[in-house]
């Protein structure tokens, strides 16, 4: 079952988020998605087995420019993660289609979304669920 996610559930998707992003500790990913939650321009969505989450997708209403939309706001797919046992099953369709649903609601008629260039999985994620991909960048930093 998915739900949207209410402040109660910030340790579930903290830890979900950690697995997604391990670079950052569970506290800072509470931190960011209780900050995230409580923004009207951002929402995210869990799904639920009885009292276990799967896996959750974070989305929010871009007005800056997109890559490839042509209007604003856009409802943008920020993350999107599943547990590795609970793959290939739909959730993560389910999870896409709550988004999609909630940024329709919120007026978009454009939806977007980013993954790493080594990120396969993703790819083929985004390729199945209907996107088209429009851009693909490398960034660059250096030290001043």
């Amino acid at each position: 079952m998915v739900k949207q996610a209410e402040l109660s559930d910030l340790y579930d998707i903290a830890e979900l988020a950690f697995e997604l992003w391990p670079e950052h500790t569970i506290d800072e990913l509470k931190d960011e998605m209780e900050e995230y939650i409580s923004k009207k321009s951002c929402v995210i969505f869990l799904n639920w087995d009885g009292d276990i989450p799967n896996g959750f997708a974070q989305c929010s209403l871009r007005t800056d420019y997109v890559e490839g939309t042509e209007t604003s706001p856009v409802g943008y797919l920020e993350g999107i993660f599943v547990r590795e046992e609970r793959r290939n099953e739909g959730i993560g369709t389910e999870l896409l289609e709550a988004c999609e649903r909630w940024a329709r609601n919120c007026g978009c008629t454009e939806f977007a979304s980013d993954c790493e260039l080594s990120n396969a999985d993703g790819f083929s994620f985004h390729v199945r669920s209907g996107f088209s991909a429009v851009n693909r960048i490398i960034c660059f930093t250096k030290q001043l």
